[in-house]
């Protein structure tokens, strides 16, 4: 039996039944004999969504499946309406089956720990992936499959305890989102990553091609910017030479709130948010992850039919968080729309009449805010940020 497969049995409790309502405290390696001084996030030199190749080679090295995808038959027809095949490039493949007028709707994604806490990893592996369902206005998930290496570095100690919470993190955000997980693949690694598959099949009606934004629509954002520069900040308290960089505009106070406050936003469904796209005659959505918001919103409107082009002019950013960036020399470009985020909000293209009604509705069924960031407006499909944008500190809720 392999090294992986052991680790995957010692687990099969956590996953399939049993566990323990201890594991929703916060993470305490002295409760489960670890050292105190464990941190999972040593297992990877890179962070969460940090992990992505850049977004020009991505293109590049994508090219040549994109060629042999356009070359593929015109689009089937179901009722002589013609159903998209939409691939390389967007949140998700949309693969018309053989079957009249169904589709696969699927996406993969997996990434490097960004926060300590195990079991929190779990969720937030878990919510980032049906997060690419969830940008095309798909609410259900038939089925899922986690993605997971352990790291060759730990410990058998910290493997069997530190893996198990992972996939019960994982597995509790699946039946949160109504599906389940059947499945996947595991191997060892030097660094821990973790995530998954989720896959549905679904009429045409049940999702919303991400290519119809017209000119006087607007742009809103269903969760505040600034993870990486959250997580990250909550790693230097421990680090002076990091530290002293930024303690002249942040208290340690103020630092963990921004890591509770991201932890809370990155595992937390966005499928409210895409069953409200139907609902506010959503005219297409990404969802805002490795490249950042302006990377995101730059390949959505790429994507677009029409001659527009996205202006942003507000940046909702947990509470803190642009102050850090700064003082850190902008090693973010956080305010410039680069910063990558994990398992971020929606960007939703929205008409206007509409766009209030949803934040407001948004909030009325979570309890947390979206904000209106931007307009849609005639152009050459790209997408800007202005000069100056307006920063909206976003608070952690009590």
């Amino acid at each position: 039996m392999s090294y992986a497969a052991d680790v995957l049995n010692a687990a099969h409790l956590e996953l399939h039944g049993g566990g323990d309502a201890e594991l929703r405290r916060p993470f305490d390696p002295t409760a489960h004999d670890l050292d105190a001084s464990f941190r999972l996030t040593r297992f990877a030199d890179l962070k969460g969504r940090g992990c992505k190749v850049p977004q020009e080679v991505l293109s590049k090295l994508v090219s040549a499946l994109q060629q042999d995808y356009s070359a593929q038959d015109q689009e089937p027809q179901f009722l002589n309406v013609a159903i998209p095949r939409i691939g390389i490039g967007l949140d998700c493949a949309v693969i018309p089956l053989r079957h009249g007028g169904l589709c696969l709707v699927q996406t993969t994604d997996f990434f490097y720990p960004i926060v300590d806490d195990p079991y929190m990893m779990g969720k937030i592996a878990c919510a980032n992936v049906l997060s690419d369902l969830y940008a095309m206005g798909v609410t259900d998930c038939d089925n899922m499959l986690m993605l997971l290496a352990v790291s060759t570095k730990m410990t058998e100690k910290e493997r069997d305890v530190v893996i198990p919470l992972i996939m019960r993190g994982f597995k509790d955000s699946a039946l949160e989102a109504g599906t389940t997980v059947t499945g996947g693949q595991s191997v060892v690694n030097p660094w821990c990553t973790i995530g998954g598959v989720a896959s549905t099949i679904c009429q045409p009606n049940e999702y919303i091609v991400p290519d119809n934004a017209v000119v006087g629509d607007v742009l809103v954002l269903t969760k505040p910017l600034g993870t990486q520069v959250a997580v990250n900040a909550h790693q230097w308290i421990d680090q002076p030479e990091r530290w002293n960089r930024i303690k002249l505009v942040v208290s340690e106070e103020d630092v963990r709130k921004a890591y509770h406050r991201a932890m809370n936003s990155m595992s937390r469904l966005n499928r409210v948010a895409a069953r409200l796209m139907h609902k506010y005659n959503a005219h297409g959505a990404t969802d805002i992850t490795g490249f950042g918001l302006l990377g995101h919103a730059q390949t959505l409107a790429a994507h677009q039919k029409k001659d527009v082009s996205f202006v942003i002019h507000n940046l909702p950013v947990i509470a803190k968080m642009a102050a850090v960036a700064k003082a850190c020399g902008n090693m973010f470009q956080l305010l410039q729309g680069h910063s990558a985020e994990t398992s971020g909000g929606l960007l939703i293209c929205l008409p206007r009449e509409q766009a209030a009604a949803y934040c407001k509705d948004i909030e009325k069924q979570e309890g947390y805010q979206a904000w209106i960031i931007g307009i849609v407006e005639k152009g050459n499909k790209t997408a800007r940020i202005i000069d100056k944008p307006r920063v909206i500190e976003v608070p952690a809720k009590d």
